[in-house]
This record gives C-alpha cells, structure tokens and sequence, in this order.
C-alpha cells in the first residue's frame, strides 16, 4: 500500500519532499499553514506514503458516525474545548510513560487566519522532553518541507516566534487564511 500512496502523492499530484531530520521514537509534529480540509488528506497521504503513523488532534464535532470510528482507527484524539481538562498535562503524560509517541498538531487551531497560535503542542514536548519537528505545507511550490526541529526550553515566547519564521516561507492551500 505505501508504494500506491507514493504514486498518488508524488507522481499523480506532483508534489515533492525536503525533509531532512530524523524521526526520533518520541516526536511532535507541528504543522502549517492550515487553511484548508485538504491539509488533513495531505499529511495523511504524505504519512502513509514514507511509512509511518502520527496521531492527530481533532475537534470532537468531527467524530460523529461514521467518521468517528474511521478517524480514532487513524490516530485521531478528539478535542473537547468545552471541557476544563489539561489535554497538554494527559498528552505529555502519555508520552512519558510510552517507548514510542507521535502526534502532529497544527498550531493555528484552525483554518482561519490567526495570529495568536496555539501553545499547546509546545507544552507537551516540554513537559515530555519531546523534539518539535516543523513540517510546511507549501501549495504554491507543491512541496512537504521539515528542515527544523526544536527541543523546547521554556523560553514560550521566543520559540514561538521562531516557529512563526520559518512556516512564513510556506504557503497555504488558501493564503489568506494564513497568519503569522
């Protein structure tokens, strides 16, 4: 099956990869620009394509019948904002008490243009000690880039704006959702 992903991804649509860090046994993904459905089948296509699985997060309204069941056999978590529970504290926790943990995240939270990203994928590689690997979705030039990774120090605000540089260089399905 990976060879039939690779087929579609790279020959039927034409994109490429620039992916030059190592996965290590722990990791989280953050993904971006998000500004569209289609990044979910891209990294999804792009995964199965290299071979290998990364959980995702997902708002919870997605996981009505049929999709629900689909989506939590891929990795899907489902994300209740209305609820007051540390999902970084039980996503960090899980990472620290197994031998492997992927997840990937996109920091916008949405496919609407924000400029105040979410904080959470960073708070879960720190508290877990875990490697930030900066995967960019560029349409404009069809390609999947990773080229960065972070290990997070507790310095928030300056890591954040590190992270916002480097996905400036991407763009998205649909560019004006995109704010850095």
């Amino acid at each position: 099956m990976q060879s039939f992903y690779r087929f579609i991804l790279y020959r039927l649509m034409g994109w490429r990869t620039e992916v030059n860090v190592t996965f290590p046994k722990k990791y989280i993904i953050a993904l971006a620009p998000h500004t569209s459905n289609w990044d979910f089948l891209m990294g999804q296509l792009y995964s199965r394509a290299e071979g290998f699985h990364c959980g995702f997060l997902m708002k919870k309204e997605w996981f009505f019948w049929p999709l629900g069941p689909i989506f939590k056999s891929m990795g899907g978590i489902p994300v209740y904002r209305s609820k007051k529970t540390s999902m970084t504290d039980q996503l960090a926790q899980y990472a620290m008490e197994h031998n492997s943990f992927s997840l990937c995240i996109t920091p916008e939270g949405t496919r609407k243009p924000v400029s105040e990203w979410k904080r959470g994928f960073y708070y879960i590689a720190l508290k877990a000690e875990l490697p930030i690997l900066l995967f960019g979705l560029d349409y404009g030039k069809k390609r999947i880039v990773c080229t960065r990774s972070i290990i997070p120090s507790g310095d928030a605000d300056s890591e954040m704006k590190e992270i916002k540089d480097y996905f400036s260089e991407f763009q998205g399905k649909n560019p004006e959702n995109f704010a850095i």
